[in-house]
């Protein structure tokens, strides 16, 4: 009996590792889906079209974050990267989800930020990467009983879309 509960976890093991596969576009696999001939990107501070200021800086200072944090490549100047991240916002907005009864006031809102975005790589001047009207959006309750500021569906958002950037840049699968 003691020998029984460490061999069926050996057998459970073997069966679940022999069926990924050793690259990530055959099936399960435990390889990187990241570009592994990227080493560098550059992030420049994302422009802004919008009149919202101050939300590029905290978008591109997110974006770098979360590729320090998710991805094995480095941030580097644009001068030695391999590669370029570049973006725009191009609208920053708020969405009413519900509304009190008696007032008719917004109880639930979303700021809701959308980015164009390319990633291009600067050894052969090829685009990786590109999308348009990238958006995401953090919810909030401005509701008098709670009170939520706006900031708080803003650095929702922010995080929100700058996980969504970073997981875009993953290789094809």
């Amino acid at each position: 009996m003691k020998l029984a509960l460490p061999l069926a976890a050996g057998l459970a093991l073997a069966g679940v590792l022999g069926a990924c596969a050793a690259d990530p576009s055959q099936g399960y696999s435990f390889a990187t889906t990241h570009d592994e001939t990227v080493r560098t990107v550059s992030v420049p501070i994302f422009a802004n079209s919008t009149f919202e200021t101050g939300v590029e800086a905290e978008l591109t200072e997110a974006v770098v974050k979360r590729i320090q944090q998710d991805t094995p490549w480095r941030v580097a100047s644009d001068t030695v990267a391999d590669t370029e991240l570049v973006a725009e916002i191009t609208d920053v907005g708020l969405r009413t989800l519900s509304r009190t009864r008696g007032t008719g006031l917004p109880q639930e809102q979303t700021y809701e930020i959308t980015v164009d975005f390319t990633w291009r790589d600067n050894r052969a001047g090829t685009v990786l990467v590109e999308r348009r009207r990238f958006t995401a959006a953090g919810a909030y309750v401005p509701d008098r009983l709670t009170g939520e500021r706006i900031d708080v569906g803003r650095r929702e958002a922010v995080g929100e879309l700058a996980r969504a950037i970073v997981a875009e840049l993953r290789s094809d699968w």
